[in-house]
């Protein structure tokens, strides 16, 4: 064997011991124990009765300590928050999941328990902090799941770095471009997904202040305020009681994110086996029948307002949508 050929056993060995020496478990780095609101039958009542759910992190090459929840074992499956969100809010896919799955959670810069910093916020530096993620596992390969802006994140990842890291992948109700262009058609409107005529209003409206639905969709916030499913009840509490957020550095990367228009991403680059889910209660769904169109061979799942279809479905109704994407996953 070549010197070359050992260095990169060696490289890869001593990957493997940094990201175990970095893990620690769930509990030990939250500080407690915590005992969710609504007992429910199947997943955890108390956050120790989720035994392997760790906490890990790497540093970036510009500098950022980003954190990482993980649990389970078996062939990977990578989740993206969307905006604002954190792996905290995924205790109950996670649970779920890893029963099958090695299940993994980043945390985005400026997000849950990684760094804030005042720089790289831009989807494309997200899609590169997620290739180095990748690389930090070691992995060859891994199912990717975006969630709302998650999604965006691997489509800069895809359109950076191509899809041969990518097994499937699944994307969760995400306009494929949020800026409505002024000379767009009704027709290209719908099926992009257009949900406001000025950034700047939406990100405005996103922190409370005035606006209407002509210049920015609020439906998206209007049913993040439903509060019904026991479920997403448990998994914000935990995510209010751990992860402490700050408004301004997760604002900083919404006008990037609002802007960019995904259409030749979605429509050329994604060459891998790919669902597609949405709900009737979001204002996505001809977007994401769009999204469909475009990917040969992918599969679309519209949930109904019965099973808590909205942008938030994966959290209102976990059992239902890690079964769909399990199956999506062995099929």
């Amino acid at each position: 064997m070549t010197s070359l050929g050992l260095k990169t056993i060696y490289a890869a060995l001593m990957m493997s011991v940094a990201s175990q020496a970095l893990a620690a478990p769930a509990i030990d780095v939250l500080g407690r124990d915590f005992t969710f609101p609504n007992q429910i039958k199947g997943v955890p009542g108390k956050l120790s009765d989720f035994n392997g759910l760790q906490i890990n992190s790497f540093e970036t090459n510009d500098g950022v300590t980003l954190s990482y929840w993980e649990a389970g074992e078996g062939r990977p499956i990578i989740f993206v928050p969307g905006w604002g969100a954190n792996g905290a809010e995924y205790f109950n896919v996670m649970a779920l999941l890893s029963k099958k799955y090695r299940v993994l959670v980043l945390d985005p810069r400026n997000q849950g328990l990684s760094e804030n910093v005042d720089y790289g916020t831009r989807i494309a530096r997200y899609g590169m902090d997620l290739k180095e993620f990748v690389d930090h596992l070691g992995l060859e390969q891994a199912d990717f799941c975006g969630w709302s802006m998650g999604a965006s994140v691997i489509w800069s990842y895809v359109d950076l770095f191509g899809t041969k890291s990518i097994r499937k992948a699944a994307f969760i109700d995400e306009p494929i471009s949020i800026y409505t262009h002024a000379d767009w058609t009704e027709e290209e409107r719908l099926n992009a997904g257009g949900m406001t005529t000025s950034p700047e209003r939406m990100i405005a409206a996103f922190a409370g202040a005035p606006t209407n639905d002509q210049v920015v969709d609020m439906n998206v916030v209007r049913r993040s305020m439903e509060k019904g499913s026991p479920y997403s009840q448990n998994s914000e509490a935990f995510a209010r009681e751990f992860i402490k957020s700050d408004p301004a550095y997760m604002a900083r990367v919404l006008f990037d994110h609002a802007t960019n228009d995904w259409r030749d991403v979605v429509s050329r680059k994604i060459d891998v086996p790919t669902a597609i889910f949405t709900g009737d209660n979001s204002n996505n769904v001809p977007s994401q029948k769009w999204m469909q169109s475009q990917i040969r061979g992918s599969e679309l799942f519209v949930y109904s307002a019965g099973e808590e279809g909205d942008h938030f479905l994966a959290f209102k109704n976990p059992v239902k949508f890690t079964d769909d994407l399990s199956s999506f996953l062995e099929r």
